[in-house]
């Protein structure tokens, strides 16, 4: 088994037909590949045996997510030099957050050719015989029925959402607020930049004294909290997820605020009590699924009165040539968002058009989420122990490499976050908002 990193580094640049842009070391203590580069380090034989079964994105979640595989030096360097195995380059990618795309096929076709034979014999002699090995615990399993029904959105959501308070308060700081922040200036904290990330959107909605508000996936409470102390408005936020709710009704009690804020387990499309005069949906609707969307739409339009502003912050993919040939991130899909999808910020604005929206302005904060998801991965890794301890090492390890690649994708215009900013007109088609940017944010 002497040399074992030499055998998987031959073996990889012959499946993929390219330079391996990392260096290997195996479980033996040996290396080979490049000087200079992180370290892809394959602590077990496992870890070969997981990309031998399952090549592609899949196989290395999973052993990123079991601790059999692991990157000595730069994560991000690493995930951006793995980037042209990862991610297409002749097509803007169709992934969710974290970016990667199937490889299975293209490599299993490579080590299919009569000249791969013996690299293959020399993998399956060095990863050691036996079934695949099991998928780590953290992984969804088999899911039935229906995607985006009531019920299994709602374990949709537990399943990213309920994996501890403590460890959300690690990860996102003092705000509690899991979605991009907005950087004024190189300076700013993290806690700073979603204060003024929530100020932009209440600011964008014209809050004002006695209105109501309807958040719609309102996480640990922060933007209901912020709306009722700054704009004295009567909040509702909506969650499905039971363990967000407790902690957002705490803060609302700690806040004095319980006469102006309340907080339900609620699906959006159960809802009774409109009409509001403003709805926020910030980082909710990338679960709603295409299906969905305009079914999403209509219901939150019936909730507003005319004249009401909605303001919708939602992840987008950039477009595909065949937009039929779409399909969700394995390593997202599984371990991160189950059932999450992403649109094309133009297929965003046209679904709330149709259901009777009129779109009044588009605002991209792509740059800002990358920089937000490497604060998260640098809260995390600062409090790695602790994080660890508040939900298991599997899914620290799941958090960070998603939020990671994640990172990489907006700054390479992969993905974007945009705001969306509609408003009910009434029934003389007037909007009842200032001609001008500047006197809508006013």
């Amino acid at each position: 088994m002497a040399d074992a990193a030499h055998r998987i580094f031959e073996l990889a640049e012959h499946a993929l037909s390219r330079p391996f842009p990392l260096r290997v070391r195996a479980w033996d203590g040996s290396e080979a590949g490049p000087s200079g580069t992180p370290v892809l380090v394959f602590r077990r034989r496992r870890a070969l045996r997981r990309l031998l079964w399952r090549p592609g994105e899949l196989g290395l979640a999973r052993g990123w997510v079991a601790g059999d595989l692991a990157v000595d030096g730069d994560l991000y360097e690493a995930l951006d030099r793995l980037s042209g195995l990862l991610w297409e380059r002749d097509e803007p990618d169709p992934a969710a957050a974290g970016g990667m795309v199937r490889t299975a096929r293209r490599v299993a076709e490579r080590l299919g050719d009569p000249a791969s034979y013996r690299l293959v014999r020399e993998a399956l002699t060095l990863a050691g015989a036996g079934l695949p090995p099991a998928p780590p615990p953290e992984e969804v399993r088999r899911r039935t029925g229906i995607a985006h029904t009531k019920r299994r959105d709602k374990a949709a959501i537990a399943h990213h959402y309920d994996v501890g308070n403590d460890f959300y308060a690690l990860l996102l700081g003092p705000s509690m607020v899991y979605s991009c922040a907005v950087w004024p200036d190189e300076d700013t904290t993290l806690e700073a930049a979603q204060y003024a990330k929530l100020d932009l959107v209440c600011r964008k909605l014209s809050l004002r004294e006695g209105q109501r508000l309807l958040d719609v996936g309102c996480g640990w409470g922060s933007m209901v909290l912020h709306a009722a102390e700054h704009y004295g408005v009567r909040a509702t936020g909506i969650t499905l997820s039971v363990e967000q709710a407790a902690f957002a009704r705490k803060r609302v009690a700690e806040a004095g605020l319980t006469g102006r804020v309340d907080i339900r387990v609620q699906d959006y499309r159960d809802v009774p009590d409109g009409p509001y005069d403003a709805i926020s949906s910030i980082g909710m609707a990338e679960h709603v699924g295409s299906e969905r969307y305009l079914e999403y739409a209509r219901t939150l339009y019936g909730l507003l009165r005319p004249g009401g502003r909605l303001l919708n912050h939602q992840i987008g993919r950039r477009p595909m040539r065949d937009e039929e040939a779409y399909r969700i991130d394995e390593f997202i899909d599984r371990y991160v968002f189950p059932d999450g999808e992403l649109a094309p910020v133009g297929v965003t604005v046209a679904r709330l058009e149709e259901a009777g929206f009129e779109v009044r302005d588009v605002e991209a904060l792509r740059e800002h989420y990358a920089r937000t998801l490497r604060a998260w991965v640098a809260n995390l890794e600062a409090h790695w122990n602790a994080a660890a301890r508040a939900t298991s090492v599997g899914k620290a390890r799941v958090w960070q490499l998603y939020m990671a690649a994640s990172a990489l994708s907006f700054e390479r215009n992969r993905i974007g976050v945009n705001q969306v900013l509609a408003v009910r007109t009434d029934t003389g088609g007037a909007s009842g908002m200032p001609r001008t940017r500047s006197g809508w944010l006013s």
